[in-house]
């Protein structure tokens, strides 16, 4: 472990004047409280402050910078990258401020910092609306939104953060500030992809979408077969109506009663197909893929935030992520693609992805972020349990992204990997974007505070 040792006296001082609860090394659930989605992330700060309030997140900064403590920031914990822990340092952790208020006139929402998709996509469903979120419900909104923001609606509502409308934000020296196009527009303009690196959101408000009906087919196919079907879900993407998304995955078939027991723990190939409208729309646009006599099939109306339930990924296992964007997909990128699913580790709940972009997504505003004019991302996402398997799902991963090589764009959405090194994070913003980040940060956090998420080193 690193970072100065505390004196408990001072840390009871912290609490004193606390409105959340501090957790220390010494308390009995401060493994339960530490941990976060990826398993290999081994950090163990010294202190965990649950914030309850913007209060509470201003004087823990102040703690840490009294006591030279590092600092992270956590909401959901799904950094693949570990940006929600530092070893040795302070841990702000906003999940005790998970509200959800929804103004049905105004179709708006107003979420804590620490709130989940979860909690966004129930309290918006309450009212018939919905706006783009995650792939999962545990994921936290702060996070996901501030880096971006990729999720099933994308193509019929655009990413998270085109939807966002205003941020709170506590800086590294305690200020409260508000982000909006009115108010520190530079600033705003940074939250839409510039993600963790300016201060600590506690409160954000986003546009809602009426979302009146949903539908997906989830579909199963033999590994064998994965082929002819990755040619087919490209075909039908190709010209695809923004209503439409989803994607299609190798991946070890899970113990469900929708999965055929032939294929429950052997690599398979899967399609989600998500569509913003009813079954029978859903069943005309998806018929090609119908047609290739699915072994394992579900097709229904369902809640979208129902469905980000239905897809929770398992907590507790070891990751590793990563992403590169195509400008095409011949066939013979198709040929890598599923070939190289062979190597993943199986069983487990590892995905061999690839992600429709286009619709609502090229619509989006000149953000910091990756070029939405490419029209796919090829993600591999790796879990598994067993240490011993490190390193052959990391290779896979990075062996994934070497085939497409020929037909990459270069940049990469930050949310969908770990520490791939600076020139990685330049790459996601794109260089000139990446220069008035540093800008934006030299004003907001000149000494580097927020360094863990994709860090933009601050304008000399």
């Amino acid at each position: 472990m690193t970072g100065n040792l505390l004196e408990p006296a001072s840390v009871d001082q912290l609490r004193s004047r606390f409105n959340g609860r501090i957790v220390t090394l010494d308390d009995g659930d401060y493994e339960d409280v530490r941990a976060i989605f990826n398993a290999m992330i081994a950090a163990r700060p010294q202190v965990i402050a649950r914030c309850a309030d913007a209060a509470d997140v201003a004087a823990a900064l102040a703690f840490a910078r009294a006591n030279r403590l590092e600092v992270a920031v956590r909401s959901g914990g799904h950094s693949v990258a570990g940006a929600s822990l530092v070893d040795g340092g302070l841990v702000i952790d906003t999940r005790l401020m998970n509200d959800a208020t929804v103004d049905p006139g105004r179709a708006t929402v107003r979420v804590g910092g620490g709130a989940s998709w979860a909690d966004f996509d129930q309290a918006a469903q309450r009212h018939g609306l919905a706006a783009t979120g995650g792939r999962v419900s545990t994921t936290g909104v702060a996070g996901l939104t501030l880096g971006g923001g990729s999720g099933w609606l994308e193509r019929r509502f655009g990413l998270a953060c085109d939807n966002l409308i205003s941020a709170e934000l506590v800086t590294a020296d305690g200020r409260v500030v508000t982000a909006s196009e009115d108010h520190n527009p530079e600033l705003f303009w940074g939250l839409h992809g510039g993600g963790g690196n300016f201060g600590v959101a506690t409160a954000l408000t986003f546009q809602l979408h009426p979302l009146p009906e949903f539908s997906i087919a989830l579909l199963f196919w033999p590994a064998e077969q994965g082929r002819s079907v990755a040619a087919g879900y490209r075909d039908l993407m190709r010209d695809a109506p923004e209503e439409a998304g989803g994607g299609m995955l190798f991946l070890t078939g899970p113990p469900e009663d929708f999965v055929p027991p032939h294929l429950v723990g052997t690599l398979c190939c899967g399609v989600l197909v998500t569509y913003c409208g009813p079954q029978a729309a859903l069943r005309e646009f998806a018929a090609p893929l119908l047609a290739a006599e699915p072994h394992g099939q579900v097709v229904t109306d369902i809640g979208y935030a129902d469905l980000q339930c239905m897809l929770d990924d398992p907590p507790g296992y070891r990751n590793y992520w990563s992403d590169e964007h195509v400008r095409e997909l011949p066939d013979e990128a198709l040929d890598r693609f599923c070939r190289r699913a062979y190597d993943m580790v199986v069983p487990s709940p590892s995905q061999h992805a690839l992600l429709p972009w286009g619709g609502a997504v090229t619509r989006g505003r000149d953000w910091p972020g990756f070029d939405r004019t490419v029209p796919w991302a090829v993600h591999p996402l790796g879990l598994w349990e067993d240490p011993a398997d490190d390193d052959r799902a990391i290779a896979w991963a990075r062996n994934l992204r070497a085939d497409m090589q020929p037909w990459s764009s270069g940049d990469v959405y930050l949310n969908f990997i770990g520490d791939e090194g600076a020139d990685r994070v330049v790459a996601g913003y794109g260089e000139d974007n990446y220069r008035r980040l540093a800008r934006i940060k030299a004003e907001f956090d000149p000494d580097n505070v927020f360094n863990r998420w994709h860090a933009v080193q601050p304008a000399a």
